[in-house]
């Protein structure tokens, strides 16, 4: 496990993006991605009974609906091991196969850093 202080503050800022919309909203997990200007965008966990999204596609499909053309990086807040496929799928779609996807536990640590590939 990294501690969140080892990151950039670009990439702090997105963990802790995230974070908040988690605790904020009381759901399961929290993302945010920065796009290629530096904008973010944070979103958290949608469950409808017609609409279900990880927090990390809902932050993705907010960037594309704001005219982001690709992503920087990525973040999730869960009590997951690891970004699911789907949530890297949808990283990769808009940022490529190289983009970052931080993994952070409910606390905040850094548990770990994949690429969307």
């Amino acid at each position: 496990m990294t501690d969140s202080t080892d990151l950039g503050p670009e990439d702090r800022k997105i963990v802790t993006l995230a974070r908040s919309v988690r605790a904020r909203n009381g759901v399961p997990e929290g993302a945010a991605v920065r796009d290629e200007t530096g904008r973010t965008y944070a979103a958290g966990t949608v469950a409808l009974d017609s609409l279900k999204l990880s927090a990390l596609q809902t932050a993705v499909a907010m960037a594309v609906a704001g005219g982001a053309t690709s992503l920087e990086a990525a973040a999730v807040v869960s009590q997951a091991e690891a970004p699911s496929a789907e949530d890297r799928a949808a990283v990769r779609d808009l940022g490529g196969p190289d983009t970052p996807v931080l993994l952070a536990g409910p606390d905040g640590t850094l548990r770990t850093t994949v690429t969307a590939g």
